[in-house]
């Protein structure tokens, strides 16, 4: 959900049409709401289920359930952002990257930006970044006091 919703804003900016030379750089931003819902759930599961007390295993693994969740349903709200939210995008990202030079042919172009395409990277980023993000948040999320994580016990 959060990314339609990122999608939509991106398409109200501009960031899909008028202001597509801005795209490759501000749709990064997106990494601060998905950071900050891995946390708030990585949080909230420390706290819920696991008593206040997670280890970092406890907490990687939680990330990865929700990776794996987040990454099956990629394709569709690829899917929906391609179709209905922003139709357009592909026709105007080929026709900037010919303009730029980014892309030398039109079939080079076509190639990139294209559904098929997006589908295959959007589905295998959400994978590795899902599997990033839980790692580096799971180390800041763990409970300091638990003494059963591996990494706990390197400080002692």
């Amino acid at each position: 959900m959060t990314m339609l919703l990122w999608m939509c804003l991106e398409r109200v900016l501009g960031w899909h049409d008028e202001h597509i030379d801005k795209h490759m750089y501000l749709t990064n931003l997106f990494a601060i709401p998905a950071i900050l819902i891995y946390v708030l759930a990585l949080r909230d599961k420390r706290e819920n289920d696991y008593g206040g007390s997670m280890t970092y295993k406890q907490g990687f693994m939680s990330g990865l359930i929700m990776t794996v969740v987040i990454t099956l349903i990629t394709p569709f709200a690829q899917w929906i952002i391609s179709s209905v939210i922003t139709p357009h995008y592909f026709e105007n990202a080929i026709a900037y990257s010919l303009e730029t030079g980014y892309h030398k042919t039109l079939e080079e172009a076509e190639r990139f930006f294209n559904l098929k395409s997006y589908l295959l990277q959007a589905t295998f980023g959400a994978f590795f970044m899902g599997v990033l993000t839980s790692a580096v948040v799971a180390f800041f999320v763990r409970s300091k006091k638990s003494s059963d994580s591996t990494i706990d016990k390197l400080t002692y």
